[in-house]
């Protein structure tokens, strides 16, 4: 199986999403809502010039036929990477898990797990290639 190689505006994108959870992390800290971070973090993206949609409902396609009741991300930045966020002290591994179901899902080859409940923020990002 090959691995992806993501572009380099792609990777652009990428690092401007973890200097913005950097930021949002570096500001507020840890121990509020994931609400609250989501609206920080979609902010730090405007900053930096990116596009994003919060909450975006994602249809399903299942044996040739469309369901409106689908998927729901936090965070899809540019029409490329999706965006997982948390606001927990540990990870669940399901929540890996479903990041990977979504980028198969929406056929998108780049995602981030980003947990905002730990003490350093290097610590609550996991990024995802498929």
């Amino acid at each position: 199986m090959n691995q992806y190689s993501p572009s380099a505006k792609e990777e652009i994108i990428a690092t401007k999403i973890i200097d913005a959870a950097y930021h949002v992390h570096k500001n507020l800290g840890p121990g509020l809502l994931e609400k609250i971070y989501e609206v920080c973090f979609c902010h730090e993206l405007k900053k930096r010039g990116l596009d994003y949609k919060r909450q975006m409902d994602i249809p399903i396609k299942y044996d040739n036929i469309i369901f409106k009741e689908g998927l729901r991300l936090d965070v899809l930045v540019e029409d490329l990477i999706i965006c997982e966020l948390k606001a927990v002290d540990e990870i669940n591994p399901v929540w890996e898990a479903q990041i990977l179901s979504h980028l198969k899902l929406t056929n998108k080859h780049i995602g981030f797990l980003i947990n905002f409940n730990v003490p350093i923020i290097k610590k609550g990002i996991k990024r995802f290639i498929m």
